[in-house]
């Protein structure tokens, strides 16, 4: 069994991939950890290698690991894969879900309390050096319903413990249960039950033909007037044109987006002149522990390929 773990070249979300690559020798000390710097040095070096990590395998590369047993994506979605290909050649595929399960949990933390408390409107006052009093809420007391409990939706259950709010989970599977307060389906009747008695609607949620477009017109109309919308999943999974309406409507009081649709957002775009919608640029999930955190799965991973022979089983796995 190959000892060598080759790190593909491609740098992700603006840090140098060399940091994956020491903290992969850090915990691996016993296993050769090689930096492919050039297209064809990943060529050469993927020849033979069991085990290969970064964000993407292209033709020429896939074909060129003859060998090839595992490839850890560093990203949590591996639709961008040729999984059918990998499946045909077994080959496991891992993914970096769950890293970023914190830092988004932490984004969505600090926007409910900046909602609360009306933080934005104070910066807004701050910037025109306007000392004038405004009222704000309070977050304890209210209700927050997280659509998806996985790695994400489940990491900001875990943060609002001491905030003394209700929690409502919403997911597919209720029977599968949840650290929320209360789990609910997902189903017509169920979501729109919780949606009426949210004063926070937090989506954490992959997209999926069932999630595609959830939170539609019909489920803003739902929501209290009083309620703000966090998006967190992706962007299509709110009807943005729906969204806009109830914003400009006052039918909801605020949105929160990481992610939005279309994405990027385009310049003109009118959800940029609302002030009651606060926007950041798909950064949510950014940590400085990233590529720690998905060192960490590889190396219990390739510990259980030690222990056991084989490359089944696997954390963070996906069903090819």
């Amino acid at each position: 069994m190959s000892q060598r773990v080759v790190v593909l070249r491609r740098d992700i979300h603006g840090m140098p991939i060399a940091d994956y690559v020491e903290a992969l020798r850090e915990r691996l000390p016993n296993r050769e950890v090689v930096h492919a710097r050039t297209p064809a040095e990943e060529r050469e070096l993927v020849a033979g290698a069991e085990v290969v990590t970064g964000h993407a395998l292209g033709p020429a590369l896939l074909e060129a690991a003859a060998d090839l047993r595992l490839f850890q994506c560093l990203y949590a979605g591996t639709d961008h894969l040729p999984l059918d290909e990998l499946a045909e050649r077994d080959v496991a595929v891992t993914s970096a879900s769950g890293v970023h399960g914190p830092p988004v949990a932490e984004w969505v933390v600090g926007m409910l309390l900046s909602f609360a408390r009306r933080l934005h409107e104070g910066s807004r006052r701050a910037d025109r050096r306007e000392w004038r009093h405004y009222q704000a809420g309070e977050l304890a007391g209210s209700t927050v319903t997280v659509v998806g409990l996985g790695h994400i939706g489940r990491a900001v259950v875990h943060r609002l413990e001491g905030f003394d709010v209700e929690t409502i989970g919403v997911r597919r599977s209720p029977d599968r249960g949840g650290p929320a307060d209360e789990v609910v389906g997902a189903d017509e009747g169920s979501f729109h039950a919780a949606l009426a008695r949210t004063d926070y609607l937090v989506l954490a949620c992959p997209l999926t033909a069932e999630t595609a477009g959830l939170v539609d017109a019909a489920a803003l109309e739902t929501l209290p007037p009083t309620a703000v919308v966090v998006n967190v999943a992706r962007g299509p999974v709110v009807d943005t044109e729906a969204l806009l309406a109830e914003l400009r409507g006052q039918g909801i009081a605020g949105a929160a987006l990481d992610v939005t649709d279309p994405e990027p957002l385009p310049e003109d775009h009118p959800l940029w002149t609302l002030d009651n919608v606060r926007i950041t640029p798909h950064v949510s999930g950014h940590t400085p522990r990233y590529y720690e955190r998905v060192a960490d799965i590889l190396a219990r991973n390739l510990a259980r390929v030690d222990e056991t022979g084989t490359y089944a089983d696997l954390e963070n796995q996906v069903r090819l």
